[in-house]
């Protein structure tokens, strides 16, 4: 006899894992009812999705290093997740080299848009209202101009904002959501360090 799931366990099985009610409902079936069960067959099944892992502890992790063949140019990133299991898989290392890789090639400024320091986005932001100024646009639509500039500022010197370099159709931030909903557990990019001869 097929157990009675009720509608506030696959409320309930959603706001744990973002997934949609279909396949709660049908992971909670073939758990018979058991949530914690159910929560485990749609990692598994790659089926939680990355954000609602988001606040969870990622203290686990690889340092990737890319040292370019010219010796001129090395880097450095911290990539974490939740358990030195996942750590070690070759989907995790593989990730953790092309960041390396990347950063290499993309030298961005950091991570995330809030770890772009303020007076890096200050001046640029300054510059952008000075040309929208000169260019003798409307003034209703500079703000929106300026907004638009920026955005494109971020997309090309932070991390997760920028198209891989391998793969220009996503960005980091999609390249790391996807290894996160792949291994069923958080990952982040820390921090990186970008070393250039000269520079």
């Amino acid at each position: 006899m097929a157990t009675t799931i009720a509608a506030k366990d696959v409320s309930e099985l959603r706001s744990l894992t973002g997934a949609g009610m279909m396949d709660c409902k049908k992971a909670l079936q073939d758990t018979g009812g058991d949530l914690q069960k159910a929560v485990d067959l749609l990692r598994q099944k790659g089926i939680a999705r990355a954000e609602k892992r988001a606040d969870r502890a990622a203290k686990e992790g690889a340092i990737g290093s890319y040292i370019h063949f010219n010796g001129k140019v090395a880097v450095l990133v911290e990539v974490n997740c939740e358990t030195d299991f996942v750590a070690r898989t070759e989907d995790f290392q593989a990730l953790a080299k092309d960041l390396a890789l990347h950063i290499a090639s993309a030298k961005p400024l950091a991570v995330t848009v809030e770890d772009m320091p303020a007076d890096v986005v200050e001046r640029e932001k300054a510059i952008f209202e000075a040309q929208v100024a000169e260019s003798g646009k409307p003034e209703q639509v500079r703000a929106k101009i300026v907004e638009g500039k920026l955005k494109k500022f971020y997309q090309e010197h932070v991390l997760l904002e920028q198209a891989f370099v391998k793969d220009d159709t996503k960005t980091i931030g999609d390249l790391v959501k996807a290894v996160s909903g792949k291994l069923g557990e958080n990952v982040m990019v820390r921090r990186f360090a970008r070393f250039e001869l000269g520079a």
